[in-house]
């Protein structure tokens, strides 16, 4: 019970949990880059024109964010860097497709938003390329 209330961790309790968050929120975002390349056909002429760059651009845009960055993600490669392109595209759902409706249609946007900003901050951990690579 002690060890529940206590505010102190250790480094490998860190690492663990980032390697545990950033598997989680990668896998689950991927899933989402997934299901729009598969049907790319027909989500291109239906997708948000954000920023006037086309409906095509945006969806290809947001495929690279949400898959590809994701899998960086789930390895630990280059952790910071593919986190902004999906907080971009978080923002982007969040902000301009679902109104800022943080409690309603916007919960999912809202929690990936939460992830990838932890991540940026904490980074990729001990347990992962980018970890393995600085060492």
């Amino acid at each position: 019970m002690k060890k529940f209330l206590s505010i102190r961790y250790s480094a490998g309790a860190f690492n663990f949990a980032t390697l545990f968050l950033r598997i989680g929120a990668g896998i689950l975002l991927m899933n989402h880059g997934y299901q729009k390349l598969i049907n790319f056909a027909s989500l291109k002429t239906q997708f948000i024109d954000f920023l006037g760059i086309g409906s095509t651009t945006s969806l290809s845009l947001a495929i690279f964010a949400e898959f590809f960055c994701g899998l960086f993600i789930v390895i630990g490669l280059f952790t910071r860097l593919a986190a902004i392109p999906i907080i971009i595209t978080m923002c982007v759902a969040l902000f301009k497709v679902h109104h800022a409706d943080f409690f309603g249609k916007g919960e999912l946007p809202a929690l990936y938003l939460a992830m990838y900003v932890a991540l940026l901050f904490v980074g990729p951990g001990r347990i992962s390329v980018d970890g393995m690579i600085n060492k």
